[in-house]
């Protein structure tokens, strides 16, 4: 069972004159239940690397479509397409959603067209990004769905998430309206999509993730949606006190905290990321592994560890200013990996001690305990390892998601 340290946090929903003022006048106090937008479904942006870049026959003058699973559900959707690092417009002259039922199919009587103020067409800017405007379309929770896309024109420096671990396909000229695409070119990598928000009761709302490969999903299946924020995500539907709160994974493989590694740090990302998500109430850092796995002399390590504790205190007072709760995820052990290095090992006990005893957070989540083998707690236990020393397998994935306290996310 992962620990948590959780500050006293005094909430007082209900007003006594609004409920007075409704028993005396016999007026219906229920609550507009489509009060506010709150991301359903986001991914982090980066630039996609050459080696993930789409195969031949490309985005340019293409139909790709695009598998994704929500968390909450709801009548009234809206999508976002990013450009942000872009050099150049990109064009896009049709994007439909219909709820996707295995591969490429899609259910043709529920695909709904896409505007974007009242066009079907719509430019996204260098570094820009585009909302959709909102749409009827009855969004079950967990469900998958299918963005597809026909694409005039991409840039050479294409905006995406290469960690999708989902499957994503790709048709030469006007596909959009295609039931199940017939010999399509395949890649588990997501381009330009970004993220679907839904209507919400005013109760609503949005964990918000930062991490690195644990988060985004190394060790997870391919098309299984099995990452640790998924099975959060089901467990959190499941219960009838959290079936309101939706999980938003901005986890970037190879990801690091105070600089570039693999995408835009954690740091840079941030108000993209967490602040400017509709609807986020929590937020969950786990990253810094990938920052610490390279120092090799004990000075290293406490220079980079106060530069990620630097980042953490910077990251929980922009989210406290933006009534965001900030839940610290102490960084798991990392024994026997490539990373396994004394100078590491001390760094990561070193930004362990100070999640775990700075009183910063409002909450503190062990996935260190949660994932760390009893008999050697150096190393992750034996049946949550992927087999590296560093990433949890599906299992571990399971592990994670399985430990979290729900009550965190009730208050």
């Amino acid at each position: 069972m992962v620990l948590v340290y959780m500050k006293s946090i005094v909430c007082e929903r209900v007003s006594i004159l609004t409920t007075l003022l409704c028993t005396l006048l016999i007026i219906s106090c229920t609550p507009n239940k489509d009060q506010k937008w709150v991301g359903t479904w986001s991914t982090a942006q980066q630039i996609v690397e050459p080696h993930n870049m789409p195969p031949e026959p490309g985005l340019n003058g293409t139909t790709i479509r695009q598998i994704v699973q929500v968390s909450l559900g709801g009548s009234e959707i809206r999508v976002s397409l990013s450009n942000a690092f872009g050099l150049s417009p990109i064009i896009i002259n049709a994007t439909h959603l219909a709820p996707a039922i295995g591969g490429s199919a899609i259910i043709p009587e529920k695909n709904s067209a896409l505007t974007f103020n009242g066009q079907s067409t719509v430019t996204i800017q260098p570094g820009d990004s585009v909302l959709s405007d909102p749409f009827l379309f009855d969004l079950k929770p967990l469900s998958k769905v299918a963005i597809t896309m026909y694409v005039e024109k991409v840039d050479e420096q294409l905006t995406g998430h290469p960690g999708s671990r989902t499957t994503s396909f790709i048709l030469e000229g006007n596909h959009i309206s295609d039931l199940e695409f017939k010999n399509p070119v395949t890649t588990d990598h997501w381009y330009i999509i970004d993220a679907i928000h839904v209507k919400a009761p005013d109760e609503a709302a949005a964990i918000a993730i930062i991490g690195d490969s644990i988060t985004d999903g190394r060790g997870s299946g391919t098309n299984k949606q099995n990452r640790w924020p998924d099975v959060l995500a089901s467990r959190l539907q499941a219960n009838d006190a959290t079936k309101n709160v939706s999980v938003l994974n901005h986890g970037i493989g190879g990801n690091c905290v105070t600089r570039s590694c693999l995408g835009p740090s954690a740091q840079s990302r941030f108000e993209r990321d967490v602040i400017n998500q509709p609807g986020v109430k929590w937020l969950i850092i786990l990253e810094g592994v990938n920052d610490i796995g390279g120092v090799h002399t004990e000075e290293q390590a406490e220079e980079i560890s106060n530069s990620i504790i630097s980042v953490y205190e910077e990251m929980i007072q922009k989210a406290q200013a933006n009534n965001i709760l900030v839940y610290g995820g102490t960084i798991m052990p990392f024994g026997g990996s490539f990373y396994d290095r004394p100078a590491s090992e001390s760094a990561r006990q070193m930004i362990n001690n100070w999640i775990r005893n700075s009183g910063k957070f409002d909450a503190v989540i062990d996935f260190d305990t949660s994932l760390a083998d009893p008999e050697n707690p150096l190393k992750l236990t034996s049946d949550g390892d992927d087999g590296d020393g560093l990433h949890p397998n599906e299992r571990g994935h399971e592990i994670i998601a399985e430990s979290f306290d729900l009550s965190l996310f009730t208050n």
